[in-house]
């Protein structure tokens, strides 16, 4: 008996958890103001007063039953054993466990990458998944403590979980161009975008993609020939392309050795001094290379290395003349062992 008892009320707790939000709210509230209906019938005043009601009802729903209130007359345990109690604890429960099953398909959304990130601004998307060098990526990203907090969303055509739940975002889609993608990844609304594909020819369908959209994001693309790098920047300028420094590095370090060690570290946000870079604010006037880079070096142990006009750095003067006047709203390429932003520096002091 009680076995067929657990499963009778398992069966319908599976089919509640079934029904619509809407339904569930409607036959919680047909059961508690039914309830209540049945209780001033059978002359239960004392617990039909709306206060002491709303707390009969939740503690008996709940089944914690603190037994400070209980029905005074025949009619009203009628009613309480055999409508109220397996009614309410039912449907409390089929309540409870709709609630998780939504939490449950809320967490699985985003683990296969069915979630909408178009609500996002300011954040930065990865077009591309490679095992390796995304991983490192996502690392060399959160590697930098002193970094703008912006949310992180990878996007990818692979058949699989989002590799990284605790900091990552994760959209899928058939390919990486489709609009749905784009749109659920919030890429209209992203203040950077890196673009790295399986080959050339994707990176470079991405990047035509992604522009076309109109957003006003700094792009990376990241290509194996600085032939097809030069296609792209002959088309979409405000691209920053990157290729492929293996054979200048090999050089490099033929003629000075170790040479690579210092550009790792200078990339790497995750071993010693890195290069950074900070916007001159505007109305900030002139003040010659010299007299900054002491200052850097004397406030935050910092060595600026170059400056340039735009963002993408296609004018970057790198150690120009000490006489150099660096302006307002150049950007200054430094090394450090943390990022420096323009509201942690007295610009005045530094003229």
């Amino acid at each position: 008996m009680v076995k067929l008892l657990k499963t009778t009320l398992f069966y319908l707790n599976q089919q509640l958890v079934r029904l619509t939000w809407l339904a569930i709210v409607a036959l919680l509230c047909a059961l508690y103001f039914g309830s209540w209906f049945l209780m001033e019938l059978s002359g239960e005043q004392g617990l039909t007063e709306p206060g002491v009601w709303f707390y009969y009802f939740v503690t008996t729903a709940t089944t914690i039953g603190y037994g400070d209130l209980s029905p005074q007359t025949m009619g009203g345990r009628m009613v309480a054993a055999f409508f109220m109690m397996p009614g309410a604890v039912v449907v409390f429960a089929a309540f409870l466990g709709k609630m998780s099953s939504t939490f449950v398909n809320i967490w699985r959304k985003g683990m296969q990458g069915k979630g909408d990130y178009s609500m996002f601004d300011d954040h930065i998307v990865i077009l591309g998944w490679n095992p390796e060098h995304t991983t490192q990526m996502v690392n060399l990203i959160y590697g930098d403590t002193r970094r703008i907090a912006r949310k992180v969303v990878l996007c990818a055509t692979e058949e699989m979980d989002n590799p990284f739940p605790d900091s990552v975002h994760f959209v899928r889609g058939e390919n990486l161009h489709s609009e749905d993608l784009l749109r659920r990844s919030g890429i209209r609304s992203a203040s950077r975008i890196i673009i790295y594909r399986g080959n050339d020819d994707k990176t470079l369908a991405s990047c035509l993609t992604v522009v076309a959209t109109g957003t006003d994001a700094h792009i990376v693309a990241w290509f194996d020939t600085q032939g097809m790098a030069d296609l792209l920047k002959s088309h979409c300028p405000q691209v920053e392309c990157h290729s492929d420094i293996s054979m200048e590095m090999l050089v490099r370090s033929a003629q000075d050795p170790g040479s690579s060690r210092i550009q790792e570290q200078l990339l790497s946000t995750l071993q010693g001094p890195t290069q950074f870079s900070i916007i001159v604010p505007e109305g900030f006037g002139s003040v010659s290379f010299s007299r900054l880079m002491s200052y850097f070096k004397t406030e935050y142990e910092a060595m600026i290395l170059g400056v340039a006009e735009t963002v993408t750095g296609d004018d970057l003067q790198l150690n120009p003349d000490s006489d150099y006047q660096v302006k307002d709203k150049q950007v200054i390429y430094y090394m450090a062992s943390e990022r420096i932003h323009s509201h942690d520096v007295d610009w005045g002091k530094c003229r």
